[in-house]
This record gives C-alpha cells, structure tokens and sequence, in this order.
C-alpha cells in the first residue's frame, strides 16, 4: 500500500544555510533531519571540511514553518552532546520529544580504532523523535499506526566519517505515519527515495517542482485520501490498535474494585450475612462448608454501613483502607 501511494522521487540542490523552507510551498507530516555533524569526523580522526552542520546551523532551520499542524520530526543527533543540542532544537521548532530510535552498528566487515579522545568505542547513535500537535492512539488510525516497529536498528556501520544511515529508519517511519507528505533535509544522492522530496547541498541534480508537487496531494476521483496513504481493511483488521477506555465509572450497588470508592454490597456470596455492623459483613463461621470458607478467604466481602455510623460513632472507610480493616476483622473471628 505504501509503495501504490508513494510520490515519485523529488530532489533538489540547496545551501539550507541560505535556502527558506517556505518557497517549498507545502506543509510536511514527516520531517527526517541527517546533518553532517562535525562529531562523525572527530570520532573518525579526519580533519574538518568545512561543509559540516553545527548545532547553531541545525537550529536556525525553519522547521516550524514548514511542519504540518500534526506532524513529525526525526533528527538524527549523533552519540555525544547531540543528544542535549537535539532536545533543544525539538522545543525550538515547537516538538514535544516522544521517542528515540537507537541504531547499534555493527562491525563485522571492519573494526573500529579507539580515539584519544574516547575511553569507549562508541557503537551506538540516536534518533530523537518529536511530535506536534494533538496525535492520539486511539482516534488518530487514519494518521498513524503505532506499535508496529520497535525502537531498536542494528545494522553494520559506514565508512568512518560517513553520514549514511539505516535504510531501515525510511522503513520505519513509512510504517508508522501515513500522511504522504515526507521531507528529507541534508539527503544524498544515494539517499533520493519514492515518497520523500530530499533537499540538501550534498545533492548534485534537480527535479523538484512546487505546483507539481502540490498536485500529488489534491483529492481526486483517483487520488480519494488526499495527502494520506490508503488503508485496506485487512490492514486495519491486523494493525495493533490501543484498547478502549474503561469505563471508571462504577454503579450504585456494583462490586467497588480493589482502591476504588465504590459502595454498595456484594450480594449472594457463600459464607456470609448481611449483618449491618460497623464491621461491613460478617463471615459465617461454620468451618463444616470449606466451599463457603476457601470463598470468603479470596473474595473480601463490603457492606455499605453508612448509616450505622451515626449510631455507632464509626466512620465508615472505602477502598483500600477499608479492604484492611474488614480483612483484620475476619482474621480475628477465624482466629478464636
């Protein structure tokens, strides 16, 4: 379904230093962020180009203006201070952080060289992902399908110094929002993918057209969803979905549940009567009906004794503290 709704391959060359995110003339669901951070070169033992993102550069882009009024970011952030600089730049464009994917590099076909500057290898990289707007579970399966990935790559490692990342991860986010509207900022040429428009200066062609672009998203005969995938009902019959909510209310006279405020009386149990006592009910103390008995012992038994402690002078209790102290009272008539 994915792959039937997927735009074809869009691309442009760009200084995102320079470039305004609005002349793209579109909202975006999703947003991936990769930038060049100058930690993959210190942590390979190259020397700086030049062409590398710092975090002052990946928080000035305008990525609010261009993120839908629901919509998604992953920004990649490297395994070191990135993870601090990342969380900030998710507040700056008006994110609440929500996830973090981890990729665990492997290294069967190369082994990694120990820095001066590390007193582990570093094998790992983090994804943060923030979400904008309201996206609820269990209103919102038109939008997204959740629980159907985990938060966990494991994938053999590029080149040192490269900024290549798990194809996986456009699996992922594929899978889990539906809105067709994807941006790729700081893509590659080897990185241009059906479904995503990728901008960034490492690209070295264009195909990129606003108005055509904005026409993949109109709502046709053909095209009925607009800027969302279609879904099939088989699909919608094995997706995870969240269960309903439970309804907390409880009934006059209904069983109150264990810390509930519940009242009423539980009716018809073996081993017991209705004998209004500031203790709630009795138990029957005929230790002949072990059936009653092996119930009364398992199933604490409340009365509503709200009445009685007007002459009695006992407050009457509810929940848990109430479940205690019938359950002391028991315990002392088994005991005689």
């Amino acid at each position: 379904m994915t792959r039937k709704s997927n735009t074809p391959p869009l691309y442009m060359h760009c200084d995102l230093n320079q470039f305004d995110l609005r002349e793209l003339g579109s909202k975006f669901d999703v947003i991936l962020i990769e930038p060049p951070l100058e930690e993959y070169k210190r942590q390979a033992g190259l020397p700086l180009t030049g062409q590398e993102a710092t975090w002052d550069d990946i928080m000035s882009l305008e990525v609010e203006e261009v993120a839908a009024q629901r919509s998604f970011v992953f920004l990649w952030c490297g395994s070191s201070d990135g993870l601090d600089f990342g969380r900030q730049c998710l507040k700056k464009w008006g994110f609440r952080r929500c996830e973090d994917v981890c990729w665990i590099k492997t290294n069967f076909k190369k082994t990694n060289k120990l820095l001066d500057d590390s007193l582990f290898v570093r094998t790992k990289e983090h994804c943060l992902m923030g979400i904008k707007g309201t996206v609820r579970r269990s209103t919102d399966g038109d939008f997204i399908h959740a629980n159907v990935d985990i938060d966990l790559i494991i994938e053999e490692e590029g080149e040192p110094g490269s900024n290549e990342k798990p194809e996986e991860m456009f699996h992922i986010i594929e899978h889990f929002c539906l809105g067709r509207r994807r941006l790729h900022l700081f893509g590659r040429d080897t990185s241009i993918r059906p479904g995503w428009l990728t901008i960034g200066p490492q690209l070295t062609k264009n195909n990129f057209d606003k108005e055509t672009y904005s026409a993949y998203f109109r709502v046709t005969e053909e095209n009925k969803t607009g800027y969302l995938s279609a879904c099939s009902e088989e699909i919608e019959r094995l997706r995870p979905k969240t269960p309903p909510p439970r309804d907390k209310k409880v009934e006059r006279g209904a069983p109150a549940s264990r810390g509930g405020r519940g009242r009423g009386m539980r009716k018809d149990i073996p081993g017991t009567r209705k004998d209004f006592t500031p203790g709630g009910l009795q138990p029957d103390l005929d230790r002949s009906n072990s059936r009653d008995m092996s119930l009364m012992d398992s199933r604490p038994v409340y009365a509503d004794n709200r009445d009685d402690h007007y002459r009695t002078g006992v407050k009457p209790q509810h929940g848990r503290k109430r479940e205690a102290r019938d359950r002391g009272f028991r315990d002392s008539h088994l005991s005689r």
